[in-house]
């Protein structure tokens, strides 16, 4: 698959970093335990979307856009970075935000709701749990019009197969790596959630380049069945848009729900757990919604014996550590410190 005859945006320089954590596996005391810092990508506070960014929004500025438009919970990554490509491109941004629990939108919170303000996002609309987000983002793009702009609509997570394209590339980066490194993993393990659009890319870059090394999700809310199925339609989507020349079975699609707690977004104690174990071994922070949990699946997933002691395993960290910071009281009650 030739990426580079697709439109594409640069947002960081170099591949982000791969490393072992040799204190925190050692903690574990199961396999080798490696990271691959994808919080470190370009656009303000990093994070896997800005790679599917790179690709959409390459797209949106070749059809004359002038204002990015799109959807995600209130304290959305996806809209961070997105607001955070808009200014660095010179277009503005209005955003579609679902209130994903009664009455939680506060417009005086911290975290990437801050940071929405912070990048200058134009417009907001606050929509309850369940709204059509779709039919909203197409409802704000007329008005736009309306106005004059030339507005163009990212979907959710920049789920779509040209994001997807980000991941394949994320794969060949991982590939390239471990090569130089001169390891092989046995398991990649990541957050799955949102659009799954990390997971599809990773198992379509699998496809692409002969490798069988298996994809762990580890879900962020949705249950497993929900989670593997919109994984296998986006990739499936993915390979058809390629026009790539092979075929993923739906059971190479692994989701995990054993880890959600209560909800999306919802703190668990396995989380921040997972969140505090890493810091304090590595000083590397992870995120309460995505990959805090996938985390704490890894360290659940070590202690059940699914990895020998003399294997490898990569976790892929998707950002959103911005988010921490709206959920301080978890993390410093008695109970869970």
């Amino acid at each position: 698959m030739d990426l580079d005859s697709y439109p594409r945006r640069r947002y960081t320089k170099d591949p982000t970093p791969l490393h072992a954590l040799p204190r925190f596996s050692e903690a574990l005391g199961g396999p080798t335990v490696h990271i691959k810092r994808d919080d470190l990508l370009g656009l303000a506070g990093g994070g896997n979307k800005t790679r599917k960014l790179e690709f959409v929004v390459a797209e949106a500025l070749a059809e004359g856009c002038d204002t990015l438009i799109t959807c995600g919970a209130t304290q959305s990554n996806h809209c961070r970075l997105t607001a955070s490509a808009a200014a660095l491109e010179g277009v503005r941004c209005r955003l579609a935000l679902e209130q994903r629990a009664p009455n939680i939108y506060d417009a005086e919170a911290s975290g990437n709701n801050l940071l929405y303000r912070a990048l200058d996002v134009e417009r907001f609309e606050i929509c309850d749990d369940g709204s059509d987000m779709d039919e909203v983002m197409h409802r704000m793009a007329a008005e736009a019009r309306d106005e004059g702009r030339r507005p163009h609509v990212i979907p959710l997570g920049a789920g779509s197969p040209r994001g997807v394209l980000g991941y394949i590339e994320c794969l060949r980066e991982i590939l390239a790596q471990a090569r130089v490194q001169d390891v092989r993993f046995d398991a990649i393990v990541t957050a799955a959630g949102g659009t799954g659009g990390t997971q599809a890319g990773l198992l379509v870059g699998l496809l692409d380049s002969g490798d069988a090394t298996p994809v762990i999700g580890i879900n962020s809310g949705a249950d497993r069945a929900t989670e593997e199925r919109r994984v296998f339609d986006l990739a499936r989507r993915t390979i058809e848009f390629s026009h790539l020349s092979a075929t993923l079975d739906v059971q190479q699609v692994e989701c995990l729900d054993a880890y959600v707690g209560d909800g999306y977004a919802q703190p668990t104690a396995a989380m921040i757990e997972a969140v505090q174990r890493l810091a304090r071994t590595e000083g590397v922070l992870l995120d309460p919604v995505y990959s805090g949990k996938a985390m704490a699946g890894l360290i659940d997933l070590v202690r059940q014996g699914r990895f020998r002691r003399d294997r490898h395993v990569l976790f892929l960290h998707t950002g959103g550590v911005p988010a921490l910071y709206h959920y301080a009281a978890p993390f410093l009650s008695k109970e869970t410190t």
